[in-house]
């Protein structure tokens, strides 16, 4: 593997690719000015990539009592402890962009115990820790903390799939090699 390459395993041509799939990577780079390397990367089996980017969509996007950078926040909370280094660098960036905070994605990424939280994003950071690194061990008590703050029980399902979808994505990132894109590093700095 080269030191430039983006993954272990072959980077599909753009041009190779099925039309959906090809379209839906354009679509990305026309809104953020480059393709994100998982992107290029998951391309190489094209029905995976449809069944990833679909599940990432309907927890990412899907309205409901999570905002957008809390959803970021639980990825690099959940990254970090999977040593994930293509999540922590990529969404740390979103994280940034959607919380208007420029050092809580570092903060959170280094330990989010000591980072500059509110109540309810602790809470929040501390359920989906638990389900990341030991789901075996959720208890209906650890919903307490969650409602206490104003999550429902769809929004803790929420929390709850989002760190085990990205347990699954950081996996997949580390199998691959995946590299972080260059231009993440300097986002909504």
């Amino acid at each position: 593997m080269s030191e430039n390459a983006i993954s272990r395993f072959p980077v599909p041509e753009l041009a190779s690719l099925p039309a959906d799939v090809r379209e839906r990577i354009e679509k990305v780079q026309e809104k953020a000015g480059f393709v994100p390397n998982v992107f290029l990367v998951l391309a190489h089996r094209p029905d995976e990539f449809r069944a990833f980017f679909d599940y990432h969509d309907a927890l990412m996007l899907r309205k409901g009592g999570l905002t957008k950078a809390e959803k970021e926040m639980i990825v690099v909370a959940t990254s970090s402890a999977n040593q994930c280094l293509y999540c922590i660098v990529a969404h740390g960036a979103i994280l940034r962009a959607y919380s208007k905070r420029p050092m809580l994605a570092d903060q959170v990424a280094g330990n989010y115990l000591k980072a500059d939280l509110s109540p309810r994003e602790r809470a929040i950071l501390d359920f989906a820790m638990k389900v990341a690194t030991e789901a075996h061990r959720v208890e209906a008590h650890d919903f307490a903390p969650l409602h206490a703050h104003g999550l429902s029980d769809e929004d803790v399902w929420d929390v709850g799939a989002i760190a085990a979808f990205f347990a699954l994505s950081n996996r997949m990132a580390n199998l691959t090699a995946m590299r972080p894109n260059d231009e993440f590093y300097a986002m909504a700095r």
